[in-house]
């Protein structure tokens, strides 16, 4: 985990260290990294206190995400524009949620990826329909950014998120996510080192993989 400063410094998180890759042990100058554990009420929950120790100016959460249809395909990088908590039943109909409950939250800050909305359901879609159903509110999924996106809201603290799709939902989503989310997450990485660690006008968006 990076060393607190006492100077300003940015934050960045993943859910645990293949996402973070380098960074996690050795975060550039002005930067902190640090994990925040698998789920929702667990990224809540050490964002929180993690917020507290660092202090940090911004945030920049990074992951590997899910996509429910051919819209993103294998290895795309993308920024979130919000997170929203979410889960097939209630689509359905089949569950209730109190309207004073909040379920979405905004990125506070912009990356040059393209934007779209991430649903957050309590655990990987591994039914199609229940995935048709979610792709009505996103075109991916991802566990975490709900619960961090809150904690930063929370604090008043500036949020985004650069995530890179590693698997398709459905039957095959977890063994498609192994297959690819180690070599996803090092493309993903690199990409966010050029862009804010070394040369910041050298990369576009584009498709894991083929960077300049």
């Amino acid at each position: 985990m990076g060393t607190c400063q006492n100077a300003p410094m940015d934050l960045l998180l993943a859910a645990f260290p293949p996402e973070l890759g380098d960074l996690l042990d050795a975060p550039p100058a002005g930067w902190a990294a640090a994990c925040t554990g698998i789920g929702a009420l667990e990224a809540a929950i050490t964002a929180t206190r993690l917020l507290a120790k660092y202090h940090p100016t911004r945030v920049l959460f990074l992951g590997t995400c899910g996509a429910y249809d051919e819209r993103l395909p294998l290895g795309w990088q993308i920024a979130a524009s919000e997170a929203i908590a979410t889960c097939a039943s209630e689509l359905r109909g089949a569950a209730f949620r109190p309207q004073a409950e909040r379920t979405r939250w905004a990125a506070s800050w912009a990356l040059p990826f393209p934007s779209h909305p991430v649903a957050v359901p309590p655990a990987i879609t591994r039914d199609p329909e229940e995935g048709r159903l979610l792709a009505t509110l996103a075109p991916a999924e991802h566990l975490e950014l709900s619960g961090v996106f809150a904690a930063c809201h929370a604090a008043g603290i500036p949020v985004a998120a650069a995530l890179v799709v590693a698997n398709h939902t459905g039957p095959d989503a977890h063994a498609e996510w192994l297959a690819h989310h180690a070599q996803v997450s090092r493309e993903l990485v690199a990409a966010l080192r050029r862009l804010f660690f070394e040369a910041p006008d050298a990369i576009q968006p584009r498709r894991a993989g083929r960077l300049p």
